[in-house]
C-alpha cells in the first residue's frame, strides 16, 4: 500500500479489496481507477493465457515499441491472480475472495456468468455488502443481452456516432481502439463509487452496470436526442452543403483549422476582415447567418482558398489578435509537447522505471486525494502464491493448483 507522507491524507480506497474479473478495458480500467485512489485490486486471468489485452500493444497493427505501452497504462497498480474457473476449485477460490471483498468488477458475457454461477444473484449469498459491477456491450435486459460487441460496434457505430461524424454520404469511419471502453470505463467508476456511498448510508450492496451501448448513446445525446423529440433534421446534414463554422480550413503547412467556437455575427465578421474579405458582408448570400448557411457551400470554398495560403501559425497569431476564436486540429506528437497536459496533471512521470518516462492518468482528480505512486503492471498469475498465501492456502496446495492447471 502507498506510504504517506507525515500529515498527508491516507488513500481515499485504502483498505477497499477490489476483484477484477474481466478483460481489455470498459470494466477493467474502472479498477485502474480505483487501484490509482489506493484499492488492493486483485486481477484474475486465465492461467497461462492471461487477458488477451495484454498483446494488443504488440500487435502488427498497433504503433510499434519495445515497450506494452497500453498494458502497462490500464494495469498499473494490480496484482494478478490466474484462476481456470471452468475449474470448481478455481471458482472455490474466487468465491473466498468474494467473501471478503468489497467490489466485484466483471464484463464476461453473462451467458457465460450464468452457466459458471457467477452473476450478482450467485455472489450476493457470500456478501451481502458486495457491490458488484457488470460491463456489457448490449445492457442487462433485452434481446441481445448476450450478444458481445467491442467499443467500435456497440459503442461508436450502434449507437449513431459513426454515422454522425462524417460528411454526408462520406464513407464512414471506424474509431480508434478503445474510444468508447476508456470512457464507458469512468461510467462504470461512477456507479461503483455512489453504490460505495449507498452502502456507508445503508450497510447494503448492490448491483451496478452500464454497457457501451448506453455510453455510446450518451456521448450522441446532443444530437440523438433530437432524434427521440421528432425533431426536423432536413438542415442538420445537408447533402452537398457545407457549414462555414463546421468546415474545416487546410493551411499552407498542411495543419486543419476549426472555427467552431464562432458563434456571434460579430466575431464572423472579424473573421472575415482578417482574411481580407469583409467585402462579403456586402453580398446578399453571406449577409445574414441564415443566408450563409443556405450558400456555405459557396463561402467555405472561398475561406479555404484565403486559408490556404498562409501557415497554421500566421493565422493563428492573427485571429487570435482580432479577438477571433479559432483553433488547431491537435495531433498525438502535439500532446507530447503541450503546456495544458503537463500543467495539470494529465500525465504522470512514474517513479519506477517502466520504460516509459510519462503515462496517461485517468480523468478523475479529488484535490487533496493523494494518488496511489505508479506500479508496474502484473505479470501473468504474479502474485499467486501471494495472495493464495493470505487465503490459507499452503505452498505444497499451490504447487498442486499450478500442476493441475487451476491457477
Amino acid at each position: 500500500m502507498q506510504q504517506q507522507d507525515q500529515g498527508q491524507e491516507p488513500a481515499l480506497f485504502e483498505g477497499l479489496k477490489v476483484l477484477d474479473v474481466g478483460t481489455w478495458i470498459a470494466g477493467p480500467v474502472a479498477t485502474t481507477m480505483l487501484a490509482d485512489y489506493g484499492a488492493d485490486v486483485i486481477k484474475i486471468e486465465m492461467p497461462g493465457v492471461g487477458d488477451a489485452y495484454r498483446q494488443f500493444a504488440l500487435a502488427p497493427t498497433s504503433p510499434a515499441a519495445e515497450i506494452n505501452y497500453t498494458w502497462l497504462m490500464d494495469a498499473r497498480n494490480k496484482r494478478s491472480l490466474t484462476l481456470n474457473l471452468k475449474d470448481p476449485r478455481g471458482r472455490e477460490i474466487l468465491h473466498r475472495l468474494v467473501v471478503e471483498a468489497d467490489v466485484y468488477v466483471t464484463n464476461h458475457p453473462l451467458a457465460m456468468r450464468r452457466s459458471l454461477g457467477l452473476t450478482y444473484e450467485d455472489l450476493k449469498p457470500l456478501n451481502e455488502r458486495l457491490v458488484y459491477a457488470s460491463l456489457t456491450a448490449y445492457g442487462e435486459h433485452g434481446p441481445e443481452r448476450d450478444r458481445e460487441g467491442f467499443d467500435l460496434v456497440a459503442y461508436w457505430s450502434r449507437a449513431g456516432l459513426m454515422d454522425q461524424v462524417r460528411i454526408p454520404h462520406a464513407e464512414p469511419a471506424q474509431s480508434l481502439p478503445g474510444m468508447g471502453d476508456h470512457p464507458t470505463a469512468v461510467s462504470m467508476y461512477a456507479s461503483i463509487v455512489t453504490a460505495l456511498l449507498r452502502r456507508e448510508r445503508t450497510g447494503k450492496g448492490s448491483l451496478v452496470h452500464t454497457s457501451l451501448l448506453a455510453n455510446g448513446l450518451w456521448a450522441a445525446s446532443c444530437i440523438a436526442q433530437a432524434a427521440f423529440a421528432g425533431a426536423d433534421f432536413s438542415h442538420w446534414h445537408v447533402p452537398g452543403r457545407l457549414a462555414p463554422t463546421r468546415s474545416l480550413y487546410e493551411t499552407s503547412d498542411r495543419r486543419w483549422l476549426q472555427l467552431t467556437m464562432i458563434r456571434t455575427p460579430e466575431e464572423f465578421s472579424r473573421l472575415l476582415d482578417v482574411l481580407g474579405l469583409k467585402d462579403l458582408l456586402d453580398d446578399p448570400r453571406f449577409a445574414t447567418p441564415e443566408a450563409r448557411l443556405q450558400n456555405g457551400t459557396e463561402l467555405v470554398v472561398r475561406l479555404r482558398e484565403v486559408i490556404a495560403q498562409n501557415t497554421s501559425d500566421y493565422w493563428l497569431t492573427a485571429c487570435r489578435g482580432q479577438g477571433v476564436p479559432i483553433a488547431m486540429m491537435g495531433t498525438l506528437h502535439d500532446l507530447l509537447e503541450d503546456p495544458q497536459v503537463e500543467a495539470n496533471g494529465m500525465v504522470e512521470s512514474p517513479g519506477v522505471d517502466i520504460g516509459m518516462t510519462r503515462v496517461i492518468r485517468h480523468p478523475v482528480n479529488v484535490e487533496g486525494a493523494p494518488r496511489t505512486p505508479l506500479r508496474q503492471a502484473p505479470g501473468i498469475g504474479e502474485h499467486n502464491g501471494e495472495i493464495l498465501s493470505a487465503l490459507g492456502y499452503s505452498a505444497s496446495d499451490v504447487q498442486r493448483l499450478a500442476h493441475d492447471g487451476v491457477i
